[in-house]
């Protein structure tokens, strides 16, 4: 069986997010969690609140960079941080639920605000051994 998780790997000035999973939708959410990961532990962050997001792209890639801009539009606008995502996706519309907090300094400790997704190292696939691989360049 596959196991969702997520990573980082080094780009420059700025910073790779991938996520990985048995399922797409499963990506999509580990790769919304390394982006977490990339302001604070988010495992420090609690799932006290949600927000619904909806996205919608022509193609995965452009799906991909669309559903983390819109979770860093509502992480800006709301001043909160994200540590549970719920994806659905239905052909090239994505639906999903994002659980987390208001930013505390003390508490998370931030160490960058994320400006943007990029489509730098843009892919999203399908390996050989089945599992969704998500990932691109995230602007800090």
């Amino acid at each position: 069986m596959i196991a969702a998780r997520w990573e980082h790997f080094p780009h420059q000035a700025d910073m790779g997010v991938r996520g990985v999973g048995p399922a797409l939708a499963a990506a999509f959410e580990q790769a919304a969690l390394a982006m977490t990961a990339v302001v604070t532990d988010p495992a420090s962050v609690a799932p006290a609140m949600a927000v619904g997001i909806d996205s919608e792209a022509p193609d995965n890639e452009l799906l991909l960079v669309d559903w983390l801009n819109a979770l860093i539009l509502e992480m800006a606008a709301r001043h909160m941080l994200f540590s549970r995502f719920e994806v659905s996706l239905d052909g090239h519309c994505l639906h999903a639920t994002a659980w987390g907090e208001a930013v505390d300094v003390e508490k998370h400790q931030p160490a960058v605000e994320i400006k943007g997704a990029t489509y730098t190292e843009l892919k999203v696939e399908k390996g050989e051994s089945g599992e969704w691989l998500a990932q691109c360049v995230v602007d800090v």
